[in-house]
C-alpha cells in the first residue's frame, strides 16, 4: 500500500499510454497514443503554484521551507499525444495536491459539488485524503485550474475533479502494479447552476500506463 507522498514518487519515470475515447454525444470512439515524463515537482514551483492558488481564494497554512513540505506532493509532467487520425499535442505542466488539513479556514474557495464518478465514502475517518488539485495549466482550457481531488491509500488511487468553465472533468489514476497504472477519465458538462450536480456526460476514456524501465 503506497503512502500519499510514496504514490507520488511511485509516478515518476517515463510512461506510455494507450487510450480509447468514446464521445457519447456522437457516439463515436477515437484511441490515442501518449508519451509522459513525469519527474517530481521542486519546492520553487511549489511555491509558485501556491502564489497562484490565492488568486482562486486557497489559502494554505504550511511554510515550504520546512519539512511539511513533504506533505504537499506533486509533479511536473511533459507529454505527447498522438490520436489515429494523426493530430499531435505536446504539454507541460506541474501540479500539486493539497489536502484540507492544510488549507486555512480564511480560504474562500468554494467546494463545488462532485458529480457522481467522484463522490466517494470518507468513512471510517482517515481512509481517504482529500484535499484541493492546483495546476499552473488546464487541459481543456488554457491557464491556472483547480479542483478537488481524493487518494484512497489502500486502493492506490488517485482521483482528480477539475472545475472548467464549460465542463467538468473526472480522472481516476490507479496504480496496480509497480509499472502498472488503469486511467479513467469522465467529462461532464457543467451545470450553469454552480449548486447543481453534473450529470450529462459528454466523454469517457479508458487507459493501460504502463512505465519504461
Amino acid at each position: 500500500m503506497l503512502s500519499f507522498p510514496d504514490f507520488f514518487t511511485a509516478c515518476s519515470g517515463k510512461w506510455t499510454t494507450e487510450r480509447i475515447y468514446h464521445s457519447m454525444p456522437q457516439g463515436s470512439i477515437e484511441r490515442s497514443y501518449t508519451e509522459y515524463q513525469v519527474k517530481p515537482i521542486s519546492p520553487t514551483d511549489k511555491q509558485r503554484i501556491l502564489t497562484l492558488s490565492t488568486q482562486a481564494g486557497i489559502k494554505v497554512e504550511v511554510q515550504l521551507a520546512t519539512v511539511q513540505q513533504e506533505d504537499l506532493p506533486g509533479f511536473a509532467i511533459s507529454f505527447n499525444t498522438r490520436s489515429e487520425t494523426g493530430e499531435t499535442v505536446s504539454m507541460s505542466l506541474q501540479a500539486l495536491f493539497v489536502p484540507d488539513t492544510y488549507i486555512s479556514a480564511e480560504s474562500t474557495a468554494v467546494k463545488l459539488p462532485p458529480p457522481v464518478a467522484a463522490q466517494i465514502a470518507t468513512q471510517p475517518e482517515g481512509e481517504v485524503i482529500q484535499g484541493f488539485y492546483l495546476r499552473d495549466e488546464g487541459y481543456s482550457e488554457a491557464g491556472t485550474a483547480v479542483g478537488r481531488f481524493t487518494y484512497q491509500p489502500t486502493r492506490q488511487t488517485l482521483e482528480m475533479t477539475t472545475y472548467y468553465r464549460r465542463s467538468v472533468a473526472v480522472d481516476q489514476m490507479r496504480m496496480v502494479a509497480p509499472n502498472l497504472r488503469l486511467r479513467t477519465i469522465v467529462t461532464y458538462q457543467r451545470p450553469d447552476n454552480t449548486n447543481e450536480i453534473p450529470t450529462i456526460i459528454d466523454l469517457v476514456g479508458f487507459g493501460v500506463e504502463q512505465r519504461s524501465v
